[in-house]
């Protein structure tokens, strides 16, 4: 799952957004993402990474150069459900349970409830809270309710996972443990890509098989360090010189 293995699947080439009153969040981002790739994004806050993911959802139109997604239009990407997304907050609805929560999705589209269910109790195994289907919101943890954004987020079997900073408001223990388990989820769902904001350079060099380096606004790629470490990833590679390394490059691209 490495980039030299991966075919296209994200394409901007100078990829720009100016918003109406004449800031300019993003401007000449060249950039590919491939089919099966993990790659975090890093920089300043402002910097324009959370309106590239938007412009990739279609929640945001681009003001200038060109973004594909499978070949198409994000908009058309979007129709197709193959792009999920989680956001830094939860973001559920907390008169419903767990198992609603995660159907939610596919209940929009009307999905027959069988079917939704089963996909929505696939999800939450990927994610191992199987045991509280049922559950509430408010009885579930820090850590537990981002486990049920990401079920959410799977349940349709997207192509393209974006997160945005998923981890920012969690303690270190719980943080470190959903890394290991998303980069669980993304083995075992071969082909899909996940693009994941951080600011977080431990984070970013643990999980990616690479690092996009962006500059303060207007955001553009100043730098792409690469990850080239097997995985599986565990603890040992946390304390090995190696990451130390690669922390040292990224945290470096950071600087300049």
């Amino acid at each position: 799952m490495l980039a030299e293995q991966a075919t296209a699947l994200v394409n901007m080439e100078q990829l720009e957004k100016v918003y109406p009153n004449g800031t300019i969040a993003v401007r000449g981002v060249d950039l590919e993402a491939g089919a099966g790739e993990f790659i975090c994004f890093v920089g300043p806050s402002g910097c324009g990474k959370s309106t590239i993911f938007k412009m990739i959802a279609g929640l945001e139109q681009p003001t200038g150069g060109q973004l594909e997604i499978f070949g198409n239009s994000p908009h058309e990407a979007r129709k197709q459900n193959e792009i999920a997304f989680v956001f830094q907050e939860h973001t559920l609805l907390p008169w419903s349970t767990v198992e609603a929560n995660v159907m939610l999705p596919l209940a929009l589209r009307k999905v027959p409830k069988p079917e939704r269910r089963e996909a929505a109790h696939r999800a939450l195994r990927l994610v191992g809270l199987s045991d509280y289907v049922k559950a509430l919101p408010r009885e579930l943890s820090g850590g537990m309710k981002m486990r049920v954004s990401i079920a959410r987020a799977l349940v349709s079997r997207p192509k393209l996972l974006l997160m945005d900073e998923p981890f920012g408001a969690l303690d270190e223990i719980t943080r470190q443990t959903l890394q290991q388990e998303l980069l669980n989820i993304w083995r075992q769902e071969e082909g899909m890509t996940v693009l994941f904001i951080t600011h977080n350079v431990f984070e970013a060099v643990y999980l990616s098989t690479r690092v996009v380096v962006m500059t303060p606004r207007p955001g553009k790629v100043s730098a792409v360090v690469d990850i080239p470490v097997p995985f599986p990833r565990d603890d040992t590679f946390r304390t090995s010189p190696e990451f130390g390394h690669y922390v040292g490059l990224v945290s470096q691209a950071l600087k300049h």
